[in-house]
């Protein structure tokens, strides 16, 4: 039998992978997004609709090619999406004032309202995990999370996620 069918009863050591934080990763965002994905289910949507349903929410005005860019999608992919929260009554497209090929994405009340509610439903988990641990504590995983992105994309993400408080 060759070495590519030989079944594995027991995983040798990993060396230098670190499978307990990659697994600890799997588990954390299944557990992150479960909340999110049931409310979803209840509009036959799915993750794609929240990630734009998010981004337009707390960017309102944002365009669909700075939206492309946070996702790293194409526009066929995208298309459906935006179709569906629109016709839905979540999102208002609207062409630009300088540039009217432009398409600028904003979030109807209804919109907002899910928006809202699915990030509030993520930031309960978030801060539940958080309270047992310091401001510094804290400052070390935004750091950690920071350095999982890709380094040409830091400051984008940056700029999207700092907010004037």
């Amino acid at each position: 039998m060759s070495d590519d069918k030989a079944i594995v009863e027991r995983p040798e050591a990993a060396g230098d992978l670190d499978l307990q934080m990659v697994e600890l990763f799997f588990f954390a965002y299944r557990d992150f997004i479960a909340d999110a994905d049931a409310l979803l289910a209840d509009y036959k949507f799915g993750r794609a609709h929240h990630r734009v349903l998010h981004f337009v929410n707390h960017h309102p005005g944002l365009a669909v090619a700075e939206l492309l860019q946070i996702l790293r999608i194409t526009k066929q992919s995208l298309g459906p999406v935006l179709r569906q929260l629109v016709d839905a009554g979540l999102l208002a497209q609207r062409e630009g004032a300088k540039d009217r090929r432009q398409r600028l994405l904003y979030p109807t009340q209804k919109g907002r309202n899910l928006s809202i509610k699915l990030t509030g439903m993520q930031s309960k988990r978030i801060r539940g995990a958080l309270s047992p641990l310091s401001s510094r504590d804290r400052k070390a995983i935004e750091a950690f999370l920071m350095g999982m992105v890709e380094t040409g994309e830091r400051d984008l993400v940056k700029g999207l996620t700092e907010r004037d408080e």
